[in-house]
Order: C-alpha cells, then structure tokens, then sequence
C-alpha cells in the first residue's frame, strides 16, 4: 500500500507555488518510494570495513564485543539434520547478572522491555555471557547481496520492493522501510520444518499448551536454483497444521507473502468444525493470534508476520543492546526447567551484549492499530528481529517480546524464528511459540518443496486427516 503523498497545492502559477512544488518534489525523491540502491564504491565496504551481510566487522572499543571472522559454519561431529543441536558455547559462565537492584547501572544497555519485566518480577534476571558473532551464511548468499546492494530498492511507499533476490537485499540500509525488509528476506536456512509446541502461562503463573503441530516453511526467495528473472515476488510460503490439543486438531493455516502488489497476500484457513478451506484476511494486524491463545496479536507472530502498513517505520541509528544470543541450551531444556511462573528461567536464557539496529514504528495518518508505537532491535549480523516492544494508545508499555536465537552452524545460520514469544505487562501472561522441547526433532532443513504443498487444496487434505 502506498503512502499518501502530500497534495502540491493550487496551480496559481507564483514564485511561492514554484517554491511549494520544488521543495515537495524534493520530499518525494527523499521518500522510500524513492530510495536508490547504493553506489558500487559504496557497495565495496561488503569486502572490507563490513561483513557481506553489511554488519560492522570490527568489534567495539573494549572488546566486549568482538569482531566477526566468519560466524559458525561447520556441524558438530556426528550431527544429524533435525536433531536436536547441541550449545556450542556449553562450557561458559555468565559474566554478568542483571536484576531491578542493578538495572540503572545497565539501562543503556537494556530494553524498554527487559527494564519492565525486572521492575515487575523481582526475581526475573538476565544472566550475561561472552558475545560471539556465530551468524553465517553460504557463500552464494553474500555474493547476491552485494549485487542486491547496486540493485535492490524499496517501492509503494517503503512497503514493496523489487530488484532484490537471494541475499539481504539493503545491506547498507537507508531507512526503516529498508533495514524491515532485510528481516523480512533475511536467511534462515531456506527450507525448514519442525513439530512445536506453544506453551502460555497465565497471569497467575499457571502454564498450559494452547497449540502443537507441525510448521513447515519455504523461503523461496532463497532458492539457490532460482534468480532474480525468474523470481515471481512471492519470498516465503508458510503452513501450520495443527495436531494438540485435541480440541484443536487438524486446524491448520496456510500463508503466502509477496514483496509487492504484483504478488499479493494470500492467507487461508481450516477449521475442524467448518471442514472447509476459507480465506482468511483477519489473520493479519492487531487481530489476536488464535495460536497463542490470544496472548499475542498475528502480527507479532515470527517476531513479525504479515503487512506492517498501518505504521511508518523509522531508522534510529544502531546501539549496543543486550539481546538473547546462542542459546541452544535453552532448546534442549526440559519445558518445567525453561517455562515457569511469569518468566522464562533466567538460568536457562542465555543473554549476550550485541550491535542492533534500531527501527521505531508509528502509527501511520488515518490508520488504528492497537499498538500504533513499536520498537525493533535487528541483530547486525543476521538483519533478524530479537527483541521488540510495543506501546498502548496511553502510551503505556504493554508488550514486550523476544527470540531467544537459534545457532545452526550446519545451515550455517542463526534463526529468530523458533522459540519466540510475547509477554503481556498488563495482565502478566506470556508464551512462547515455536517451541520443540522435548520433541524428537527440531528444526530441519529441507530440500526444495513442491508449491503444491502450499496450496488450499493441499490444505484442505492435511486438516482433514
């Protein structure tokens, strides 16, 4: 959806008309619908001052973060695809622990978020370990990003985007519209599914599992056999199918996002009780996610799901933050050690001090959303969402949500899209999604999988078994 454009004014030809329209034509050609791609002496800062995903490759001044020499890339001997993947990083301390007594000392360093949470659950920690950069990809995904660099740009008001494929499209962004787009497309491993769990836990602290099934992704974007000529804009398909509660079994859900109009949403959904495929548009915005129990709203799901256009985004600048890093453990661990009254164990959350982009998004002129403020921090190193707040129409904190980040060193990757989850400061619930505790298997990389398993005829055939 584009921006509306602010009109020129009356054609009374005067030397103020003549001043109002050049210096609108000056905002338009400022505006994301207008944004170029970079230059190629720009662009050259991928193989030297930055990483190929356009991260700063150094590390800070003192070291505490360190610089980035490559990422994890090689699998732990032994390691088969979808296994459980072990903590590579098992034998380290925390370095650090962060509570409401000592939070001040910290709180450039701390989420709105994570500052609220102390203040209201006293014996809600974060434990702080050494910073690694374990984010990596294949090689074929950097060299598409520097060609998205010189080609790449952002239209329909910064809500599209064209001439990108394969790799971060806006490694040196230039906006919020941009530095979205790059969580958006960014990699995670093209092809994956796994069984998960949503466990969700009152305000009173008692927990339950409102949905289990199985998500099974296609990040056709990245398909290494595809390129940008032959791309149709359609970057990802998604589909849930849900097996628990039995209450809930066979419900399933079927996504399709494009880059642009030209590849519109297409969302539908099963339900047991209908025994029908329907279209389904409300599984968008500010509508409760019906996966969460309506704890957390649909486009919050993945850390962000769905068209963001009731909002204009804006790019901050970035900071140091300490976001959840690497942690694997916290995958392997038994739901009673990681899921507890009011928090995630803060001895089973693994917290690193990381570089974030910053993105504040505001509620757009003419527009309602429940939430019309948020704040995203991006990993630097991966372009992927981490943590994110969300503010009421008082302009009260209300939600605070996370990835605890999952490090594939087979893929290679790192992935912000198993364990997340949302907590509610108002009523004290929260949950966590994308959970395969105690499942045999966890995410698992997939070869190419046929479109027609992401259609509504295919849909219809896997709810109703």
């Amino acid at each position: 959806m584009n921006k509306p454009q602010r009109p020129l004014g009356a054609n009374t030809f005067t030397l103020a008309t003549t001043f109002a329209t050049t210096l609108a034509v000056s905002l338009l050609l400022a505006s994301p619908a207008a944004q170029a791609a970079v230059s190629a002496d720009e662009a050259a800062q991928l193989k030297g001052r930055l990483t190929p995903l356009g991260a700063e490759k150094a590390g800070n001044k003192d070291n505490s973060i360190p610089a980035w020499t490559g990422g994890l890339t090689q699998a732990p001997a032994g390691y088969k695809n979808g296994s459980p993947r072990p903590d590579p990083f098992a034998g380290e301390k925390p370095t650090l622990t962060i509570n409401a007594k000592n939070m001040a000392a910290h709180a450039e360093r701390l989420s709105d978020g994570v500052q609220a949470l102390m203040k209201k659950y006293p014996d809600f920690s974060i434990e702080v370990y050494p910073s690694h950069r374990s984010a990596a990809a294949p090689q074929w995904v950097y060299d598409n990003t520097l060609r998205n660099a010189t080609r790449a740009k952002t239209i329909e008001g910064g809500y599209g985007v064209e001439g990108a494929y394969g790799g971060i499209p806006f490694p040196i962004p230039k906006d919020g519209y941009e530095a979205i787009w790059n969580q958006r497309l960014a990699w995670r491993g093209g092809n994956f599914s796994m069984p998960m769990r949503v466990w969700v836990v009152t305000g009173d602290g008692q927990r339950s599992m409102a949905s289990g099934g199985v998500q099974t992704i296609r990040q056709a974007y990245y398909d290494p056999a595809g390129s940008l000529e032959k791309f149709d804009g359609y970057y990802q398909y998604g589909k849930l199918v849900v097996d628990a509660p039995g209450s809930k079994a066979g419900e399933a859900i079927l996504a399709l996002d494009g880059v642009s109009d030209a590849a519109p949403r297409g969302l539908w959904q099963y339900l047991v009780g209908q025994r029908r495929v329907r279209k389904a548009p409300s599984v968008a915005y500010d509508t409760p996610d019906s996966v969460t129990s309506g704890i957390g709203l649909f486009d919050e799901a993945f850390t962000l799901f769905g068209p963001i256009d009731k909002h204009e985004l804006k790019l901050v600048g970035k900071k140091e933050l300490y976001i959840p890093y690497n942690n694997n453990r916290a995958a392997n661990a038994k739901v009673d050690e990681l899921v507890t009254p009011h928090t995630l164990n803060p001895a089973q959350v693994r917290w690193e001090l990381h570089r974030v982009w910053e993105v504040e998004a505001t509620l757009a002129s003419g527009k309602r959303h429940v939430i019309p403020k948020r704040r995203y921090y991006l990993d630097e190193d991966s372009w992927q969402i981490v943590l994110f707040d969300g503010w009421d129409a008082k302009g009260q904190l209300w939600h605070t949500n996370y990835s605890l980040m999952l490090t594939a060193p087979d893929i290679p990757a790192v992935t912000n899209v198993v364990m997340w989850g949302g907590y509610d400061l108002q009523t004290g619930a929260y949950y966590l999604n994308m959970s395969s505790n105690e499942l045999p298997r966890q995410y698992e990389v997939k070869p190419t999988i046929p479109r027609s398993f992401f259609s509504p005829e295919a849909l219809s055939n896997e709810g109703s078994r």
